[in-house]
């Protein structure tokens, strides 16, 4: 196949290495010239892949129009959340219609609350979009570690084709119609990790990163189920998966910033300190807008906007999940409970 990676990150480079191994003809769009001479000379990115040099079959450019014609059977938009957007604005005319796209960046966009593949069919309309989401750190699919990972699209037939392309004996792809779904989990994780990093900051061991990943992923479902998207989805590789390896790992850029953040730096010097796009900085805010849009409390992403944007320390934010209401851990239905949880006796 004939694939175009838009954006030279340490994930889109991580893909192109990947199906570029699989045989496909990749090229890979880099945000400047001088960046794709760069490349081309010297097919390393030793900042964040030490000693790892990418395959000699990937051609880098920064032509739009060369990268767009090159994807002849697929683009992948690699890009950093934040400029999802601009770059998919100017590879409009590029791009035209009838593409194939499918996006590896996870986040929300803070202006409009849109998903990335809201972004692309708002931007791109007249294409196919889907996305690719799971618990994949680059620095381990690089190295061919065993990984897995889920397309999703409302097209199974673009779902399964990206499938088809992405598969390999060190990659497993699963597909999933639930666009929304995978793309809430794979978002708002990466609010969930910051705060994991926070109590990681603050030396609070194991129990409280297990209580954070657990409630954490309620919060998500709760969330995401308002909104539209089916439970089991929250349950799979895109939402459980890709939360607990983004709170666990140190490959993850999200939990090292809420280290940071818990030893009491502010977030712009975690964000610095990290080098770094913090993507869960920038869904945080979107998060916490959409649980007003859809009137669903999140007492942990609320705490992390408070500790992130209005002074609140890490450990007063601990403290007040802590001490919330006493509540039950679930929901029941009155038939499964007990009579005398259903009628408040003593027995």
């Amino acid at each position: 196949m004939k694939i175009t990676v838009i954006g030279c990150g340490a994930w889109g480079m991580a893909i192109a290495s990947h199906l570029t191994k699989q045989g496909h003809s990749v090229t890979v769009w880099a945000h400047s010239e001088a960046e794709a001479e760069r490349l081309t000379k010297e097919r390393e990115m030793p900042n964040a892949f030490p000693g790892v040099r990418f395959p000699d079959g990937i051609t880098f450019v920064n032509d739009r129009r060369a990268a767009a014609d090159a994807g002849e059977d697929l683009l992948v938009f690699a890009v950093a959340s934040p400029f999802t957007r601009s770059t998919a604005e100017s590879f409009k005319e590029a791009i035209g219609t009838g593409k194939r796209i499918t996006i590896v960046t996870k986040g929300i966009e803070e202006e409009t609350l849109m998903t990335q593949a809201d972004i692309l069919e708002d931007v791109l309309p007249g294409n196919t979009i889907g996305v690719l989401s799971g618990p994949t750190h680059a620095e381990e699919v690089i190295l061919g570690m065993p990984t897995t990972i889920v397309s999703a699209s409302k097209s199974r037939q673009l779902a399964e084709f990206v499938q088809d392309v992405f598969i390999s004996p060190k990659l497993r792809v699963y597909t999933s119609p639930d666009v929304l779904g995978v793309e809430l989990g794979g978002s708002l994780k990466n609010v969930i990790a910051l705060a994991a990093g926070m109590a990681d900051g603050l030396g609070y061991g194991d129990n409280c990163k297990a209580a954070l990943i657990t409630r954490g992923i309620h919060e998500i479902t709760k969330l995401a189920v308002r909104m539209g998207a089916l439970p089991v989805t929250l349950q799979g590789l895109s939402g459980m998966g890709d939360l607990i390896v983004t709170c666990a790992s140190m490959h993850s850029r999200n939990r090292r910033a809420g280290i940071l953040i818990g030893q009491g730096k502010s977030m712009e010097e975690a964000m610095a300190e990290v080098g770094q796009v913090v993507e869960g900085v920038y869904s945080a805010k979107a998060a916490k807008a959409l649980s007003q849009k859809y009137d669903t409390p999140l007492p942990i992403i609320e705490e992390v906007n408070r500790v992130l944007f209005e002074g609140e320390s890490a450990e007063e934010a601990v403290r007040k999940l802590m001490m919330r209401d006493r509540k039950m851990e679930s929901s029941f239905r009155p038939e499964d409970l007990p009579e005398c949880w259903r009628t408040g006796s003593s027995r």
